[in-house]
């Protein structure tokens, strides 16, 4: 059994009643989301915190207030396309080299082509995304300061339960601003503080600095590694997302912080965590009988599994499904059916069906040597070239995430997948790792090159004996395919819009061509921009 459940309509949801719409971003920051009488009667029992703190991690996993993501969070989109995670899937990875999509609902297309406007649909819902999580953050811990918690009578275990319940608000709102920081670069501030006030533009550089004083903040309040229930976070997840924010500090504020990469990842490495294992009894072949069996290692397939929340010491902070609960078409059950189409049977991933969306390209096929079990890859009626994004069948379809668990068994239903999504995992933390070392922050060679090893043994990868820059941009993409994090990893590395490294369909040509830099971050939405007058729009825009 899962620990924190996410339900579709919790006490938060109910009251808070919380939506900023495509019109009017300031207008709706600028509005008290719930009287104060409403939010007297909420805060003064305990009872509620779990669920006002459940409509936090909602936020992140469903994008609406019913099941499917119905009465969605955002106004003028669907709610499954608004989904937190579907969104930054689809700005993280489709304008990669990872993925295309052969959908053509609105703007969606743009993506990979990278010709993306600010008017973009699906960029606007991911800033008004992040906003709206803001806001329920920002309420959260505007009412569980030290005074509204005395005023309200929490004492004793409750009061210290309060306490690290904000200390999580506090680390989702930073992550949010993160997203923002890292997205769309120069944006509007809004805190617990501000309402009634029209936002101020916030410099990237300030920001950055901003989001890392938050999460040192919660830090401190953040129950201690592996101590809190599975889907909350805790220390490990603040210092695991500092790392990833000291990793790309010269993008964003000028400044190298790689030092700092090495203090944080070996803060994680050092709580604890390690390589999930997993060896399953499969049929031998060889034999007709069923009962003879012979051991299978799926140890990395299985971290994308319907029960990969079972004995997994990896994950520091996953996103929460359950199949029930968390009806969603966004999440893993995204990624799960839109990367299933043409020939392929949607049964062997636990589904009912595929959306004939997702595949990748021929430059991240060819990253991988034959047996690498990270790259795998369905290929029948499939064409290694892409000439039709349109068309499914061009790309080969890869595969990642399923609704199966590891003995085979599919999930309890069949739509809804239960797969948790993983946003920060040890193996990332080793990477980070590794390639703060190679980027002169201190740290140990010796230890960089046994942590990537440890991941390619576990792939069935062949090992190395030298690590350079390339190679780990390289390894990122093999091990970390599909989790949000290419884009970023791009930009870092000076190849996301330059000729160094081109890919099929980047920029709108078959072959692949530059494009500006400026899209290096997305625009500002144009309607934010009409009605506050304190914002100035990302340059090439």
């Amino acid at each position: 059994m899962k620990n924190f459940k996410i339900t579709k309509n919790t006490i938060a949801a109910a009251l808070l009643g919380l939506t900023l719409t495509a019109t009017s971003c300031v207008n709706d920051l600028r509005q008290e989301p719930i009287t104060e009488v409403t939010a007297a009667s909420l805060y003064k029992d305990f009872g509620n915190y779990k669920n006002l703190l459940a409509k936090l991690y909602g936020g992140l996993a469903v994008g609406g207030q019913s099941g499917g993501d119905g009465n969605g969070d955002i106004a003028d989109i669907d709610g499954g396309f608004s989904n937190y995670m579907r969104l930054l899937y689809t700005l993280q990875v489709i304008t990669t080299d990872e993925a295309v999509i052969g959908w053509n609902d609105g703007s969606l297309h743009e993506f990979h082509k990278m010709i993306w406007t600010p008017s973009n649909e699906f960029s606007n819902a991911m800033y008004y995304r992040l906003y709206t999580e803001i806001a329920f953050c920002n309420e959260f811990i505007k009412n569980t300061t030290d005074e509204k918690l005395n005023q309200n009578g929490i004492s004793g275990a409750n009061l210290d339960e309060a306490k690290a319940m904000r200390a999580e608000a506090q680390f989702l709102r930073a992550q949010a601003y993160y997203h923002l920081l890292d997205l769309y670069g120069n944006v509007p501030f809004v805190d617990e503080t501000t309402f009634g006030s029209v936002p101020q533009q916030m410099k990237r550089a300030e920001l950055f600095t901003y989001v890392e004083n938050q999460l040192k903040d919660a830090e401190a309040g953040l129950k201690d590694p592996k101590t809190n229930e599975y889907g909350r976070a805790d220390k490990a997840a603040a210092w695991s997302l500092l790392a990833r924010l000291y990793l790309n500090a010269k993008v964003y504020s000028g400044t190298e912080r790689y030092a700092d990469v090495i203090t944080y990842t070996e803060k994680v490495i050092s709580a604890g965590y390690s390589l999930k294992q997993t060896v399953v009894q499969v049929p031998n072949e060889s034999t007709p009988d069923p009962n003879d069996t012979m051991p299978k290692n799926i140890s990395y397939e299985s971290l994308f599994l319907a029960d990969n929340h079972v004995n997994n010491p990896e994950n520091i902070f996953s996103i929460v499904y359950d199949g029930a609960k968390t009806q969603t078409n966004g999440g893993t059950t995204f990624l799960v059916h839109a990367a299933i189409g043409g020939d392929m049977v949607a049964a062997d991933f636990g589904v009912n069906g595929g959306w004939g969306g997702l595949r990748t390209t021929k430059a991240f096929v060819q990253k991988f040597e034959s047996s690498d079990k990270r790259g795998r890859f369905y290929t029948d009626g499939q064409t290694l070239e892409i000439n039709d994004l349109g068309n499914f069948n061009d790309g080969y379809a890869f595969i990642k995430y399923k609704n199966l668990k590891s003995d085979g068994t599919p999930g309890i239903h069949d739509n809804w997948v239960e797969t948790d999504l993983p946003v920060y995992r040890l193996a990332d933390v080793y990477l980070m790792y590794a390639e703060a070392v190679l980027r002169g922050g201190g740290g140990n060679m010796a230890t960089a090159l046994g942590y990537v090893n440890a991941l390619r043994t576990r792939a069935s990868a062949s090992a190395v004996s030298v690590l350079n820059l390339d190679f780990i941009l390289d390894e990122r993409s093999r091990e970390l395919s599909w989790e949000m994090t290419r884009r970023t990893d791009l930009i870092r590395f000076g190849k996301f819009t330059s000729s160094a490294y081109l890919w099929p369909w980047k920029g709108n040509v078959k072959d692949g061509i530059a494009v500006g830099e400026y899209r290096n971050i997305f625009p500002i939405p144009t309607n934010d921009l009409v009605v506050n007058p304190n914002l100035v729009q990302n340059p090439g825009y």
